[in-house]
Parts: C-alpha cells; sequence; structure tokens
C-alpha cells in the first residue's frame, strides 16, 4: 500500500491486501480506504465482509445453517435477502420441533405451547416473522423499510431466540457438572 498522505489533495482513496489478525483464520482481505486530512481514513470496501459473531453450538445443523446465510446476507447487505432467512431460521426452528400448520404464525403459537422460552421471544418471533413477510410479498407493510437497522435488531434478537430454544439448557447442564457432588 502506497502511503500517499504527507502533502496530497484533500481526499484520496488507498487499495491493498491483509493477513486476518486471527491465527485461526490468517485469511487475505482486501480493502479500499478513503482518506481525508481533517476526517481521517474510512474504510470504503472489504472483502471478505466481516460477519456478525454468532455461537452455534447446541444448534441444530439446519437451522445453524439456515441462520448463517441470514448473516452472510447481511455482511453483504442484502438485506430483503436476509430478511427472508431470518424468517426461514423459524421455519426451521418449528420443524426441528415436529411443529407443522399451514402458516408460520400457526406454528409460532404452537411451538410457544411446546416450548418453555419467555413470552416476549414468541412475540419477537410473530414481528420478525411479519419482517420476512413484508420483503416477501409486495402487499404486506408492517415495517416503514427493511434496512441496515432492521435486519440487525433482527439478527440480534434471533440470536436470543436461538438461544433460548437450544443453548440455555446446555448451560445449565455445564454448571451443574462443575458442583461438588450430593450437593
Amino acid at each position: 500500500m502506497s502511503d500517499k498522505r504527507i502533502d496530497g489533495p484533500e481526499l484520496f482513496y488507498d487499495t491493498g491486501l491483509r493477513r486476518c489478525p486471527n491465527d485461526q483464520c490468517f485469511c487475505l482481505i482486501f480493502f479500499i480506504l478513503s482518506y481525508h486530512k481533517q476526517n481521517g481514513d474510512k474504510a470504503l470496501y472489504i472483502y471478505p465482509p466481516a460477519l456478525i459473531d454468532f455461537n452455534k453450538e447446541s444448534i441444530p445443523s439446519a437451522v445453524a445453517t439456515t441462520f448463517e446465510e441470514a448473516l452472510k446476507c447481511h455482511a453483504n447487505e442484502c438485506f430483503i435477502s436476509s430478511a427472508i432467512m431470518i424468517r426461514k431460521t423459524l421455519e426451521e426452528i418449528c420443524a426441528e420441533r415436529n411443529i407443522t400448520d399451514e402458516n408460520l404464525k400457526k406454528k409460532i403459537r404452537k411451538l410457544g405451547d411446546k416450548i418453555i422460552i419467555p413470552k416476549e421471544l414468541i412475540s419477537g418471533m410473530n414481528h420478525l416473522r411479519l419482517l420476512g413477510n413484508d420483503v416477501a410479498h409486495i402487499e404486506s407493510k408492517t415495517f416503514s423499510k427493511i434496512n441496515k437497522e432492521e435486519i440487525e435488531v433482527g439478527i440480534e434478537f434471533t440470536k436470543e431466540i436461538l438461544k433460548a430454544v437450544y443453548q440455555y439448557q446446555n448451560l445449565l447442564e455445564r454448571l451443574i457438572k462443575l458442583k461438588i457432588p450430593d450437593q
């Protein structure tokens, strides 16, 4: 990478390659930076894009794979595709729990009767379903827009649902194993 910052124009661009600092990854990263004398560096483009962190421990493969695709869509700024994959993640949760019905709204209601999680998470599943409906059906207009913010909130909420459905029990079991026997 050349350094043009000494006495150059007010705004210019640099490109370059770097190695990921994570020793588990160590892949090449391509970037485009803009530099402004008063505002400093700003990354305009990074490839491969960074994904939101996701712990898939104890989550069934079909559910985790679908949600990972939602994360990849988000990282590539494909927000409509990400919303659809978030909705599909809910479908996968229902399928994994053997919940069947004609539509996702009814499946979520049945899931809420079958598993024990906070009612706010079941309510949130319905809102995520509506987010997915907005992008999949032209006539649906529950959300005013589907952009980065809506998808990031949807992703964070979906992560909480996945933790409650699949990971809390495993965490409790790990904690119990740490106790002194017969206590």
